[in-house]
Order: C-alpha cells, then structure tokens, then sequence
C-alpha cells in the first residue's frame, strides 16, 4: 500500500540512524494493510503518523562516582510514546548498546504490547548505556540514584511508571525507588514496578515474563496442534530473568531444557538444565553461565551464543535480546525440526528469519504477545499499590495465566478477521493498534 510505505519512508528519513526503530516499524506496518484498506478513517485522521512519532523523548547526562573516585558519565532516556489508553508504561535498560533508536524501538513495541494486556496502560520505555555487569553495589547506586535524579521529574504512578528490563533488576529498582522518594517525598508505591516485596511490590512478578511466555506458547501448542511443552525438548536463549523463568515453567510442564546462554557462550546439558546452579550463578553470585559445567562436567560450554541454535529442540524460546534469531539459525532449527518459536525477549527474531518460519509453517509467537507477561503483573502491581493491598503467588499467577490466554485469542481471532489466519505476528499488531487507535480516533487530535 502506498500510503504505508510513505509513512515508512518518512520513518527512515527523519530518523535515519536508528536501524532498529526502523525494524520495529516496518514489521508492524506490513501487517496493517488490511486494517487500513477496511477502515480508511485511521488514514484520514493521521493516527499511523501520530504512532511513529513519541509524544515526548527526553535524554539527559547521568555523572555519578565509581570506586576509585573518578567521575563517569552516561547518558539517560526515557521515551513516552503513546499515552491513549493509559500512563506511559515500560522498562528501563541499562546495557552498553543503549541508545535513542533501541529505546524507541522498545517503546513503539511497548504500546501494543500493553494494548494487548487489556490494562490500562499506555507505552513508554528508558534506560542508559551504563553496564551494571562487574560495577559494586555502592557504584550501581551512585549511578542510579543519579539516574533517578533527572527522571524522577518526568514519572509518577498517574503519568509515567517504569520498570526493569536488561541490567536492571530489583536491586537497581529499590535505589531508584528509594532516591525518588527521598526527592519527591512520601511513598508514592505506583511509581515504579518490580520492587522488592518488602516495600510495594508483587508476587509473581520477576517470574512473569518468563512464565508468561510459555503459557503463550503450551496455548498455542495446545489449541494448533494439540500438543504440550510435556516430553518437548527447548532450547532457551539467555539467563537473565525471563529466560530464568521461562526455564522454570517448561521444566514444571514436563519439558527437558538442554541449553542456555549469556553474551559469552552457551551451555549443553543433554540432561536437562540444572535450574538452582543457573539461578545461584546468575541471581546471587553473578557469573558466567561458563561455570555452569565446573560443577556439571558432563555438560557442554560453547564460546560464542549464536551457536545456541544449531542444537535440535522441538521448541525454541528467543529470551535474550533483539536480533539473536536470525535467518541462518532459522534454517537450522527448521532442518533439525523445531515446531514452535516463542519469542520471550524483545523483537529477538530477525524480519526474514521471521517470514520463514511462517512459510513452513512453525508455529510463531510473536514478542507482542508472548513477552507481554512481565508488564501484565507490573499492572497488577499496580492495581495493588492503588487499593494498598497484595494478592498471593497463586492469585497473581491465575490472573496471569489468565492473561495471557486472552492474548492468544485475540491474536488468532484478529489475524482471522482481516484475512491473515494463523499469522500470530499480523494478529498480534493488529489487535493491539486497533485498542489503541479507536481509543486515539475517541479522544480526537492530542
């Protein structure tokens, strides 16, 4: 269509240094043809023009002091994209590659994303280039509450809430909390989610995103094929939270986890992932997965994380960054006969890696849907910050698993409204801009 493509030509020329906004736009683009060729009214009122553009993108310089006294400086972001259906609402990354093209990126993805939730929230994302990894416990709060320093100016539990993502974690979020409550005064819970349980915050939620992207993944399996995560073999890439997590339920629904990875490299253990040695390393002692097979010989430590894909599994869950899944490792997986992809990091799949999935038929869950598990208990952390009370492990989980079958129906029924069954990437972009563009069509030119 061409109106769709000039809108994506104008992407690109006013932002031309930002590959992965780019990505995340055209992918989402592509799938809307149908919807703008049966509702025209989107294009008369400019609602694509207005969604490609954030409502408001802010950056600032984070000095702080590291251990030997010498004063470093990073940059800040947080970008508010779309607030039509509710406070801004996103993580915040803190990661060398940071900059203002992945932060929008993140954040475009983020409004769908928790469109599709059916909270009420809108789409935001932040971050920094500061690297957490090898940095004290006194530098990573020097540097946070510097960083929180600046943002507390442009958050609030009613305008923008943020959260953790790569590098932050609940012990940034609890220095962050604490600084903004230091500067803004009371005890404002709603301002960030993901805190500790001490002070705010939720059962299930550092489980979430992980959990939520397997029950994503066994409602498709199940309802497509008729088949389970039980007797499966899986592949996960990362171990960070989601990926954690991820590992946790699939081995709960009967799955045997053969592999993991970090930036380094990626273990093998052909008999199933050891989970405790994984979180002990990862959670409390902050290694490398490479010391993972000091304590289970038997297994296998690969330099390189690329090669995680080479290995045969029935599914594969992408859990660690944007762009890890690209078209090479797609042919391999389909060669060595995968059946599902569940994409529990951020766009993690390449747009060609993608569409050749689709062509021979593995089953695809797209991050929009499958990733939304995490910002789904971060709303209901919200929910109980605003009503001062906390539901158990069990209540949060229900209402998450609850959530995330809903996705899936909505996904599968708006692909097959707009001609496009069984293409949960289209579904799952479709569904979310309509939520989002009827609201915006509603509230008229803001």
């Amino acid at each position: 269509m061409q109106y769709v493509q000039r809108i994506y030509a104008e992407v690109q020329k006013r932002d031309p240094q930002e590959p992965e906004f780019h990505q995340a736009v055209l992918e989402f683009l592509d799938s809307l043809v149908p919807v703008l060729t049966r509702h025209p009214q989107y294009m008369k009122h400019g609602i694509l023009e207005r969604l490609v553009e954030p409502e408001r993108t802010i950056s600032f310089r984070v000095p702080w002091v590291d251990d030997a006294g010498t004063t470093r400086v990073n940059r800040g972001f947080r970008v508010q994209y779309s607030s039509a259906i509710g406070p801004y609402k996103g993580g915040l990354r803190f990661h060398p590659s940071v900059y203002q093209g992945i932060i929008k990126f993140l954040g475009f993805e983020q409004i769908f994303k928790n469109a599709l939730t059916g909270l009420p929230m809108g789409g935001g994302k932040g971050g920094s280039d500061f690297d957490p990894k090898d940095k004290s416990d006194q530098e990573v709060m020097r540097f946070t509450q510097s960083f929180m320093t600046e943002l507390y100016r442009h958050i609030g539990q009613d305008t923008d809430v943020p959260a953790g993502d790569i590098g932050v974690g609940a012990r940034e979020i609890g220095y962050m909390f604490g600084q903004y409550k230091r500067i803004h005064g009371g005890h404002a819970a709603g301002v960030l989610t993901g805190k500790g349980l001490l002070y705010g915050g939720s059962l299930a939620r550092k489980e979430a995103t992980g959990y939520g992207c397997v029950y994503f993944v066994q409602e498709m399996l199940s309802a497509s094929r008729g088949a389970s995560f039980k007797d499966s073999k899986v592949v996960i890439s990362g171990s960070g939270n989601v990926s954690i997590y991820a590992i946790e339920k699939a081995q709960q629904l009967g799955a045997l986890v053969i592999a993991c990875s970090d930036s380094n490299g990626y273990i093998h253990d052909p008999q199933g992932i050891n989970l405790a040695t994984v979180k002990r390393l990862k959670e409390t002692e902050r290694l490398r997965i490479s010391e993972y097979v000091k304590e289970h010989p038997h297994a296998e430590y690969v330099e390189g994380c690329s090669g995680i894909w080479n290995l045969p599994c029935d599914i594969a869950l992408p859990c660690a960054t944007q762009n890890e899944l690209d078209l090479e490792s797609a042919r391999t997986l389909i060669l060595n006969g995968v059946q599902a992809i569940g994409e529990g990091a951020n766009m993690p799949t390449t747009i060609e890696a993608v569409e050749l999935f689709l062509e021979n038929q593995v089953l695809f869950a797209p991050a929009k849907a499958a990733n939304a598990g995490g910002v789904a208990v971060s709303g209901l952390e919200m929910s109980q910050n605003s009503m001062r009370l906390s539901w158990t492990f069990e209540e949060v989980d229900e209402k998450l698993q609850v959530i995330m079958k809903n996705i899936y129906l909505r996904t599968v029924q708006a692909a097959e409204e707009y001609g496009v069954a069984g293409n949960l990437v289209a579904g799952a972009n479709i569904a979310g801009f309509l939520k989002v563009a009827d609201t915006m069509l509603a509230q008229g030119i803001v």
